[in-house]
């Protein structure tokens, strides 16, 4: 490995230029306006994992996005690791906030800032590299490995559940390895167990059949702004608790032992604060931040529009007024069995003036999985080598919903090492990547190889990627 190792870091420049050179691709996957931007960026990971050493590698056409597969099956007798990431991005706006343009990469004090530099482009080139570090040093890497890089993630991943369950042979392998959440804190590697689930919605309320003068009518008929609004506040309590019936019925509760781990963790709220730029932070009541972040159901209001917001004054009544709102689920809750919950408590409190429309966006399950799994330890050694400190256990706040499909059609258990920062602004302006982060976590994945193949091929450690 010492030869592996010193091929990454002489690579760097190499590897900023490629980073560099994907993130000037604005893979924008929402924005019909982007669609060839984005099999622009397939296409350019298809030729990347090529480059890389990949012996068979395809661009999987879909009806919106396509799905990159590549793989490379030349070790012999040793495990299979699958690799996932997409190299679809989050929209811009609002532009004006942002220091740069968000698809000109932008190398300053250790950084680098661009939309999807975190998110995901940085954290799953750096296993592309790992692998290619290999099979350039040794012409060979110590496990099989297959690539499944998708460019729809980021509108809910709507064709690839398909595509797994279509190709659960070609997928087969002892472990997924997935890097799309965040380390702890600057420099604490961090290797998460549990994720929270989704489940999104967008609600429409409807008053009259056309926007009203106010003065004419004002009085005589509801403000369909005024009954989203008062149906929007009474979904939750004063003590951040959701008020829709049934919402907590399946609600794992946390472990003792769970919750004196989370304390443990060198996290302060005064920080956190300082971090959001909040004056004072809130949750559900009973409950620590990370508990709340990490374990703990929520819903809140993404977005609420409806009559004028132009510059000046109207005096008008608008007829229609509309919001997404989301739900952040926790193990065991369903996303459509919470999305139905909320979309009856919405009809249920509804003025009797209006009319409500409540539209399903997308959702996904939360996962959970034991820390004390072989592949998470190997990881865990893995991250230790690479940023020379104890990888912590950790859950994350945010979704992957695929991850929890991994598990139902592969069988196998997932590992969640992440490479980027809470501040890295994923989905905001000025989103950046540590370049240490991703620079180490080249050297985290290629030991990750590492660590599997030896275990997988001494006969004493193959428990490190047994099936579950």
């Amino acid at each position: 490995m010492s030869t592996v190792v010193k091929h990454i870091r002489a690579a760097r420049k190499a590897h900023l230029a490629q980073f560099s050179e994907l993130l000037s691709i604005p893979s924008v996957s929402t924005d019909s306006r982007h669609a060839k931007d984005v099999r622009r960026a397939g296409d350019w990971v298809r030729r990347k994992l090529k480059q890389a050493g990949c012996t068979r590698v395809e661009l999987h056409d879909t009806p919106r996005h396509p799905i990159v597969y590549g793989e490379w099956l030349g070790a012999s007798g040793a495990p299979t690791i699958l690799v996932y990431g997409h190299y679809d991005v989050q929209p811009v706006d609002p532009l004006e906030l942002w220091d740069h343009a968000p698809f000109d990469p932008l190398v300053k004090n250790g950084r680098i800032y661009a939309r999807g530099a975190s998110d995901n482009k940085g954290q799953f080139l750096a296993h592309v590299n790992a692998f290619e570090s290999h099979m350039r040093d040794n012409g060979s890497c110590p496990v099989n490995i297959k690539f499944l890089i998708e460019g729809e993630e980021e509108i809910g991943s709507p064709n690839l559940d398909s595509f797994i369950a279509e190709n659960r042979k070609r997928l087969a392998c002892d472990a997924v390895v997935v890097s799309d959440t965040a380390m702890f804190g600057a420099g604490i590697p961090s290797i998460c167990y549990g994720l929270r689930g989704l489940a999104y919605l967008e609600i429409h309320v409807r008053g009259t059949d056309r926007d009203l003068h106010s003065g004419t009518f004002g009085g005589s008929v509801i403000n369909p702004a005024n009954a989203l609004v008062e149906m929007l506040a009474a979904l939750k309590n004063n003590r951040g608790r959701v008020s829709v019936p049934g919402f907590y019925d399946k609600v794992r509760r946390l472990r003792p032992a769970e919750r004196r781990a989370f304390a443990a963790l060198p996290h302060s709220d005064r920080r956190w604060k300082r971090e959001v730029g909040a004056p004072q932070l809130y949750g559900e009541a009973g409950y620590s931040t990370l508990e709340r972040i990490w374990a703990r159901p929520t819903l809140d209001v993404n977005g609420i529009w409806g009559g004028f917001t132009g510059e000046g004054a109207k005096t008008v009544i608008p007829a229609e007024a509309s919001a997404k709102i989301s739900m952040r689920l926790v193990p065991d809750q369903r996303p459509k069995e919470i999305a139905r919950k909320v979309t009856a408590h919405l009809k249920r409190i509804a003025p009797l003036s209006v009319k409500v429309t409540v539209r399903e966006l997308h959702g996904g399950d939360a996962w959970i999985t034991p820390t004390d799994h072989p592949a998470m330890q190997a990881a865990a050694r893995a991250l230790r080598r690479a940023f020379g400190r104890k990888a912590v256990m950790v859950r994350e706040g945010g979704s992957i919903p695929i991850v929890a499909e991994f598990e139902r059609r592969l069988k196998v258990p997932t590992v969640l090492m992440g490479l980027g920062l809470n501040d890295d602004n994923l989905h905001a302006p000025n989103e950046k990547m540590e370049l240490n982060n991703f620079y180490r976590g080249i050297e985290a994945s290629a030991f990750l190889m590492e660590e599997l193949g030896n275990a997988g091929g001494d006969g004493r450690g193959s428990r490190a990627t047994e099936r579950r």
